[in-house]
């Protein structure tokens, strides 16, 4: 049966948890918002941690970002025709379906994280004073700052646990530490 609780995960998340309790500590200082750095250390998650996707990651979101500010722009000037409703649905239709598109053209840019961002930061800018701008580089910055952090993370733990297991390791006998050499004439049997 396999342990649910290691050591790995016990000194992984207790680094982790501190470096999240600082950067929401530096974040509030500078009155930056937090969210989407944490969405960037959440996706890089869903991605098991593999260092390839961060720039699928970084960059999709910020597209994702960015679509939200193209969607203040776009339904004042397709209002009038449409409506307000219908025009929004319409952007909403053209972005999901340029990521179907171009989804295998453009994977940095025009993937899931895309949508995810879009949505969320939708949602954020209805509330007062939205900054998408700052979310942008909260995003790129902070969340380029929380994959190294991670990474650095799993690599500190790896070494402390390579270190206590060398200490932990039991010391061989001088004869298993060299090989003997035979000659022709010797009998294979150990005393």
């Amino acid at each position: 049966m396999k342990r649910v609780i290691t050591g790995r995960s016990v000194l992984f998340g207790f680094f982790l948890v501190a470096f999240i309790i600082v950067f929401e500590i530096v974040l509030e200082r500078l009155k930056l918002p937090a969210w989407p750095a944490f969405m960037v250390m959440i996706c890089f998650f869903i991605e098991h941690e593999d260092p390839g996707s961060m720039l699928r990651i970084l960059i999709g979101g910020l597209a994702g970002i960015g679509c939200a500010v193209l969607l203040k722009h776009f339904e004042p000037v397709f209002a009038p025709y449409l409506g307000a409703e219908a025009s929004r649905l319409l952007f909403i239709g053209v972005f999901v379906y340029a990521i179907v598109l171009f989804k295998d053209v453009l994977p940095p840019v025009f993937n899931a994280f895309a949508f995810l961002f879009f949505l969320v930061a939708s949602i954020a800018s209805r509330a007062p004073n939205p900054e998408p701008y700052v979310w942008m580089g909260v995003e790129i910055v902070v969340g380029s700052i929380f994959i190294a952090g991670i990474l650095g993370i799993n690599r500190l733990v790896d070494t402390i646990l390579d270190d206590e297991e060398k200490t932990n390791e039991p010391t061989r006998s001088i004869e298993s530490s060299f090989p003997v050499k035979k000659t022709a004439g010797e009998p294979d049997a150990k005393p």
